[in-house]
Formats: C-alpha cells, sequence, structure tokens
C-alpha cells in the first residue's frame, strides 16, 4: 500500500498554486475542470510522480453545513498542514521567506531528531520543511 492523494482546503485555487508550484517548487499533476464548474487541482514533488496534493476549495463532496465552519477554522490556521522532507531545510527557508511568505518557525534542531522550519501558505495551512539530522542525541 502507498499514498496517493492528500488534500489541503484553500481560500483560492490560483493563488495556492502559485504557492505551491511557483514558491515551494511542486508540479503541477492535474487541472481540470469537471460537472458543475468543479477545479480538481493536484500539485507534487518532482521527486515523487506517484503523490498528489490536491489544492481543494471547501465545497462538495463537504456537507453544506459545514462550509462555514471549516472556512473559519481555514481562516484561523486551524487545520492540518503538510510536511516535506528536503536535504537542505536552511537553504529551503532563504528561498521561501524571500519569496515573502508568512514564516510560522525559522530553521531550528528539533529535540526529537530533526531541523526544520515552517510557514503559512496564503491561506494559512502550515508547511514545514524537515530533515532528519546526522546525530540528533550525541554522548
Amino acid at each position: 500500500m502507498k499514498l496517493s492523494h492528500t488534500f489541503l482546503f484553500v481560500h483560492d485555487q490560483d493563488i495556492a498554486l502559485k504557492f505551491y508550484r511557483d514558491v515551494i517548487g511542486l508540479e503541477v499533476r492535474t487541472d481540470a475542470t469537471i460537472e458543475n464548474d468543479y477545479r480538481w487541482l493536484t500539485v507534487g514533488p518532482p521527486e515523487q510522480p506517484d503523490v498528489e496534493i490536491g489544492l481543494a476549495l471547501i465545497g462538495p463532496p463537504v456537507p453544506p453545513t459545514d462550509h462555514e465552519a471549516l472556512h473559519a477554522l481555514l481562516a484561523k490556521g486551524s487545520l492540518q498542514g503538510i510536511i516535506f522532507a528536503h536535504d537542505d531545510v536552511d537553504a529551503k527557508f532563504d528561498q521561501v521567506r524571500a519569496a515573502g511568505a508568512e514564516v510560522m518557525q525559522e530553521p531550528v534542531d528539533q529535540y526529537y531528531g530533526v531541523r526544520d522550519c515552517a510557514f503559512r501558505d496564503p491561506s494559512g495551512n502550515m508547511v514545514r520543511f524537515s530533515s532528519t539530522r546526522r546525530n540528533p542525541f550525541p554522548g
């Protein structure tokens, strides 16, 4: 079994696409409009051609009674984010920050053995970059 798709809610698919493609460096996998003007938009890391990240508007198949609550959670940045493994967290941090992304956390060595940093995407989702430290627990 392998992961094939995961989804992030976004406020605006065009703005999200520019962020994930042009700033983060993901590739567009699918950008298609299907029935009722529903846009199926997915991106993914060049190194993982079989993984797709859906950039989805809040709408079907989510019940209409939940739309307002999800919009409020997304606006607050309270929904789940995404973590990318990267060989050089510091370089990626500098590149994403230079593009104007909102910094949540500068690169730091975590006690659990990774070096990571965090940003918010234009919709408020957390985007982290992480690399495993060679010797996280010296001694």
